[in-house]
């Protein structure tokens, strides 16, 4: 697990010879290894070809077996691929229409008569690949490049995803006992990520519980992490099932309660959350000891009046008394933060709003900072659609129109100067950089603010970044996936829009050939696993007007992805379309697993004109019936214009106030002592490190 875990964060392996490294291997070995490695997409450094030349053939064997393994899983080919044309895209592209409807229909009949018919043909032998591929290089690690994984996760800003935390629970799970402590942030700055590691530890080990005081401050975070201890949404976005807890836990989580600050406040916050926690917690059993905790409980319970903060926030801007507001948020910083475009909208002096941002702003959040600085930038710029992700376990996207009234430019103009002197000053006091080249490339990748619902992927991004197309003109998505506890129909589907993000045609289950692109067929079970294809010819869809094309995966039969044994989608650019296997893994550009409790998954757009891809990962709750075209233009083409107009602060953005703040920006790479780069130095995909170290 340890190499499972390090090669699909680092890219790097930890190994150590059993005889001290004094073997020598025969070369054969590792050529063997390398070639087989390579049909993967991935090889060795000059580091780790040395080391592994000093293995014993059986720990070679060893190390192989664990590897090729976690290889195959990271790119999809630990399954089998058999789509109902198996020499796609030819059989599909020669077929008549006759024989492609034929097919269809006996197919379906299967659904009705339990004999699930598959039509026969042969599959030929193809060319060996022509295409090249660029491989990925794994090296060796360190043990202390290992454990900064899980410092550097509890280390992020914002939230973290669920495939992050599955792997800050095995560091916990792990280690032996407390060996796992020392390895804790002295801080963990998001609650969500607080609350979990918290309830994981002590699940998980012996150490005094005590330790949990210096991560749990408010009523807030003793609720999430009672909500972890019950394996629910620490987000507080979802209904959480509380389970019993013993007599020490409950005296735990009161006494984390009754030294929080504020108590009856946070409480009311959650009402109801904390009335079906009351009842698992029997606060009244511990009146004497925790009296505040207690009498938080008797007011939420029987609705006693109580003032609350809000309260007070909300009647001054009802009554548009922007003075008062004021006054009450400076209180909270951050809320004050992200209230600043209703407060001075409504204030008669926006200047008197502006101070007192800068005079609360030093205890406002670096990702809050960034995002009131990228909002205030483009506040006035000319936009459709306001597009939102609220918190919560999927990525659920909320369109809505752009209504806000401007605003001065220089009332924009001062709200942004203040920020970036925060930053400035905050990020000035980190060690120096020295010289440093910015790679303008980064100004395509967006800084992930929010990884709560990221799906686990070959390539981890944040939402509204772009990634350049390879060389190719064939675009090939492909999805794999096993039945539930009952016949599941999963759908491939590829919707191309023109400019004006009006859908202008489909490759679906009922429309398999079109524009010179294809369908490997559609399979509506899969018991033992199933696959599906489509082919993009890129030259042809810009001929016939298309500009983006938007990958669909459905739940034909209405199961939640969640219940299936394993989903996952991706795609690959091919160069030479009919050399290599249908399936080649060392082609795979990315992969996705599909595991939200939802029933449709648009991972990504391809921007034809540019020749990008557009990282979506949304999970939609309500399927907007993207296999069948008609009515659903509409939907579709908002979704579009959603992804494409994002205004979210970039890469570029953030490392270049880390340049000026303690560096001295450079333009040649030779000459730079920390390169921020697409390809190299710090990447887009060392997302660990961004979140925990320069955000």
């Amino acid at each position: 697990m340890v190499n499972s875990l390090f090669i699909r964060r680092r890219n790097k392996v930890w190994l150590q010879p059993a005889g001290g490294g004094s073997a020598e291997l025969p070369l054969k070995y590792v050529s063997a290894l390398l070639r087989n490695i390579e049909s993967l997409g991935f090889t060795f450094s000059k580091a780790l070809i040395d080391l592994v030349s000093t293995l014993t053939v059986e720990e070679l064997e060893a190390f192989y077996i664990t590897l090729i393994g976690d290889l195959k899983q990271i790119v999809g080919a630990h399954v089998e691929y058999k789509p109902m044309y198996p020499d796609f895209p030819r059989q599909v592209m020669e077929a008549t229409e006759a024989e492609l409807y034929v097919n269809a229909v006996l197919h379906y009949l299967g659904d009705l008569t339990g004999n699930r018919i598959i039509p026969f043909y042969n599959k030929e032998k193809r060319e060996p690949l022509q295409d090249q591929v660029k491989l990925r290089v794994i090296d060796v690690g360190t043990t202390e490049e290992f454990h900064a994984i899980f410092t550097q996760l509890l280390l992020s800003k914002t939230s973290i995803s669920e495939t992050d935390k599955a792997d800050v629970e095995w560091f916990i799970r792990s280690y032996l006992q407390n060996a796992v402590v020392p390895l804790l942030p002295a801080v963990i700055p998001h609650k969500e990520s607080a609350a979990f590691a918290v309830a994981r530890i002590l699940e998980y080990t012996t150490v005094e519980s005590s330790f949990a005081r210096a991560y749990v401050q408010t009523a807030t975070d003793v609720l999430r992490v009672a909500v972890a201890m019950s394996r629910g949404d620490v987000s507080l976005s979802g209904n959480t099932r509380f389970r019993n807890f013993a007599r020490r836990e409950r005296r735990l989580l009161l006494e984390l309660l009754e030294n929080g600050s504020p108590i009856i406040e946070d409480m009311l916050r959650y009402k109801e959350v904390w009335i079906r926690l009351g009842e698992r917690l029997h606060p009244f059993e511990f009146r004497n000891k925790f009296p505040a905790s207690a009498e938080a409980f008797d007011i939420i319970r029987n609705n006693k009046p109580y003032r609350t903060f809000n309260s007070q926030v909300e009647e001054a801007l009802h009554a548009r008394n922007a003075e008062a507001a004021v006054q009450l948020l400076q209180r909270r910083p951050g809320e004050l933060a992200r209230r600043l475009d209703h407060l001075l909208r409504i204030a008669q002096h926006p200047q008197t709003v502006i101070d007192a941002f800068q005079a609360s702003v030093a205890s406002v959040s670096a990702p809050v900072l960034w995002q009131v600085l990228t909002h205030f930038t483009y506040r006035n710029t000319d936009r459709s659609l306001r597009v939102f992700f609220p918190k919560g376990d999927v990525g659920k996207a909320q369109a809505i129109p752009y209504a806000l009234a401007a605003l001065d430019t220089d009332v924009c103009e001062a709200v942004c100067k203040v920020c970036k002197a925060q930053l400035i000053a905050r990020y000035s006091k980190l060690p120096a950089l020295g010289k440093v080249y910015l790679d303008e490339g980064l100004r395509d990748f967006t800084v992930p603010f929010s990884l709560r619902s990221a799906s686990k992927a070959l390539k981890t991004i944040s939402r509204g970044s772009r990634l350049a197309l390879p060389e190719g003109n064939t675009i090939r998505f492909f999805i794999w996936w096993r039945d539930g506890n009952s016949r599941t129909d999963i759908d491939l589907s590829a919707v191309g829009l023109d400019d004006n993000h009006v859908l202008r045609e489909q490759i679906t289950y009922y429309n398999l050939r079109t524009l010179g692109g294809g369908h490997s067929g559609d399979i509506t079970s899969a018991p033992d696993g199933a696959s599906e294809f489509i082919d993009i010819d890129i030259e042809k869809f810009r001929e016939f007007g298309m500009r983006y094309v938007l990958m669909s995966v459905n739940s034909y039969t209405h199961q939640p992805f969640c219940d299936l044994p394993e989903c996952f989608a991706g795609f690959m650019v091919r160069e030479f379309a009919e050399s290599g296997e249908l399936y080649e893994p060392r082609t795979v550009e990315n992969k996705i697993d599909i595991t939200s409790n939802t029933k449709v998954c648009i991972p990504l757009m391809i921007d034809l004109e540019e020749r990008a891809v557009i990282w979506t990962d949304l999970a939609l709750t309500h399927a907007p019936a993207l296999n069948n075209v008609a009515g659903t233009s509409a939907t579709i083409s908002i979704l579009s214009q959603a992804m494409t107009s994002l205004v979210k602060t970039s890469l570029y953005d953030l490392f270049a106030v880390h340049a000026e703040a303690r560096g001295e920006q450079v333009f040649e790479k030779d000459e730079a002592d920390v390169i921020f780069g697409v390809h190299e130095g710090l990447t887009p995909f060392d997302t660990e490190k961004i979140l925990s170290e320069y955000l």
